[in-house]
């Protein structure tokens, strides 16, 4: 008996019935040889964190754009917490830490540069429609790997394609757990780094939400957890009063952090960028790198533009827009 089908043993043995076993997953795009130390779940999360696109994110913004100092979150460490959370409610429940983990790694990896300023201008612009969501999931099917994917398995796409708001739910537990810790991760980050920048003060939160979860992100993050993992059975659910105050508390973060003109201030400009960067990639697909042009051929210059520029960091993105619009001394 190998490594790996020791550990599906162990998991067959200490799981909940509830939970997705490595051994039974619907399998990969390709067939692939197992390996004989790691499951089919641990090979997604590593093919996910040696890859490219993973490690742009730690130049990718979350909520503030570009700031000065090394204590606000990118979309790595945001990617790191919504881990170590999910992780945690999966663990309690009996789930598939190891799925949850994978997905977690994976679920941003196709987010723009700018964090949803980015993603709202490709959508404005493109045909097509772009949500980062889907994006990542192409990274992974289609992007990484010089045009292989990923080759991941259908549970690990799923939860990516379905953690956002608005998307199906998915078919896993796995993958529902992922959409919350999404969610209680970036709402606790975006408290802190608010208060860090002067947007927001802890007095500033509602009394009725801080009487239900606490004054603390400690504090919060903790309520929230474990009122899942006490009133989740056969979905993942929260209590109807936890329920609404969690609710509560992200209403109160979209009107006094993300659409604040002092936190997303500089987001038209962002936009601006990206937008342009989409007319003029589409107009010139020439000036794409080998693997988009190619993309363009196969699938039009929309999608094409849509792949590099969504696949750029914040900074490269800027570096690109001065090379194409700030003119150059010229040199003897």
């Amino acid at each position: 008996m190998t490594i790996r089908e020791q550990l599906e043993e162990r998991e067959r043995q200490t799981l909940s019935p509830m939970a997705s076993l490595s051994a039974e997953s619907r399998g990969r795009q390709f067939p692939a040889e197992p390996c004989p130390i790691r499951t089919e779940y641990q090979r997604d999360r590593d093919r996910i964190i040696h890859c490219k696109s993973f490690r742009r994110l730690k130049h990718k913004t979350q909520v503030f754009l570009s700031p000065e100092g090394d204590h606000y979150r990118t979309r790595l460490t945001h990617t790191l917490e919504v881990s170590q959370i999910g992780r945690t409610i999966a663990r309690a429940l009996g789930l598939n830490e190891d799925l949850v983990e994978a997905a977690a790694m994976g679920h941003d990896i196709g987010h723009t540069p700018f964090g949803h300023a980015g993603e709202h201008a490709l959508r404005e612009v493109c045909p097509l429609g772009f949500d980062h969501n889907e994006q990542s999931v192409r990274v992974v099917e289609r992007l990484e790997n010089d045009g292989r994917g990923l080759n991941l398995t259908w549970e690990g796409r799923d939860a990516i394609r379905c953690h956002s708001s608005g998307c199906p739910a998915a078919k896993t537990l796995e993958g529902r757990v992922l959409r919350y810790a999404d969610k209680i991760a970036y709402i606790n980050h975006d408290i802190e780094d608010a208060i860090r920048a002067g947007v927001l003060t802890e007095e500033d939160i509602p009394f009725d939400i801080k009487y239900v979860l606490g004054r603390t992100k400690s504090d919060r993050i903790t309520a929230l957890v474990m009122n899942l993992v006490e009133n989740s059975t056969d979905d993942i659910t929260m209590s109807p009063e936890m329920q609404k105050t969690y609710e509560q508390l992200i209403q109160f973060m979209f009107e006094a952090v993300y659409r604040n003109p002092k936190a997303k201030g500089e987001e038209g400009k962002a936009r601006d960028l990206v937008k342009y960067l989409y007319s003029y990639y589409t107009a010139h697909v020439e000036k794409m790198p080998d693997e988009y042009r190619g993309i363009a051929e196969q699938e039009g210059a929309e999608r094409a533009a849509c792949d590099y520029i969504s696949g750029m960091s914040d900074r490269y993105a800027v570096s690109l827009c001065e090379e194409l619009m700030i003119p150059k001394f010229w040199q003897l």
